[in-house]
């Protein structure tokens, strides 16, 4: 199943995808989901990012299989960078080259706290696309990762949430600029798989629906520049797009 966040003229609303369009609802966490009389067409729909999380985490040390002798550790990143799909990315001027990051997003469905790797999908509500936009140059002067990646539309995500990925460890995930293909890799390149991430997460941090994880860029990691037409392919799930201004 497929839920989006599209802006109507009624303002945001959360929607479901059917044959013809989207058909609201109430809110997508809950159960069973309550339908209101809205639609919207598909080709009226315009995607906001699925969700509007209270909390968006990084996975550090979790690029290559290079780095798997290397522990889990986990950021915060500011939920004032996420950006819906065909935002322009506002790319940092004089602070080192900027990097689109290709990753898998994981959405999370209920409240998620000391999770198993027996338990921890299950409190998985879905998964989304997501560019984590990254100042590359600042991780050598800020081990927090706070300057590299606080700009402008720093976390394009969507453009919906998929309930129904098979296997999220088996994902591949490619990065496109300007039409060409710049990395083709997927969620079985990380050393650290999505539930070692969240078991290691909420071993320290108590997870809320909506709260955003990102599992790390499996070498998706592609230098881009003012004026760049950034697409981010996720298997199973779609196509985030975004330009760089």
């Amino acid at each position: 199943m497929r839920i989006a966040r599209i802006q109507t003229a009624a303002g945001p609303q959360y929607a479901v995808e059917n044959d013809g369009g989207w058909d609201h609802i109430a809110d997508p966490f809950e159960e069973p989901l309550r339908y209101t009389s809205g639609t919207t067409s598909h080709s009226d729909a315009t995607f906001l990012a699925p969700v509007r999380p209270a909390v968006v985490l990084g996975i550090g040390h979790n690029r290559t299989m290079n780095d798997h002798a290397l522990p889990i550790q986990a950021w915060h990143k500011s939920v004032h960078t996420v950006a819906p799909p065909e935002a322009a990315i506002v790319a940092a001027r004089d602070r080192g080259t900027v990097h689109a990051e290709g990753e898998l997003a994981v959405v999370i469905g209920r409240t998620a706290v000391n999770l198993t790797m027996e338990n921890a999908l299950e409190h998985v509500f879905g998964y989304t696309c997501v560019n984590d936009v990254t100042n590359v140059d600042q991780n050598a002067v800020d081990e927090r990762n706070f300057q590299g990646k606080a700009g402008v539309n720093y976390t394009p995500l969507g453009p919906w949430i998929e309930t129904d990925l098979p296997d999220p460890e088996k994902v591949a995930i490619d990065v496109y600029v300007n039409g060409t293909a710049k990395a083709s890799s997927g969620t079985f390149n990380l050393p650290s798989t999505v539930v070692d991430c969240l078991v290691y997460i909420t071993a320290w941090l108590t997870l809320e629906p909506g709260d955003v994880v990102m599992t790390g860029a499996p070498s998706t990691a592609i230098p881009i520049a003012p004026g760049d037409q950034v697409d981010i392919l996720v298997e199973g799930i779609g196509t985030l797009s975004n330009r760089v201004a």
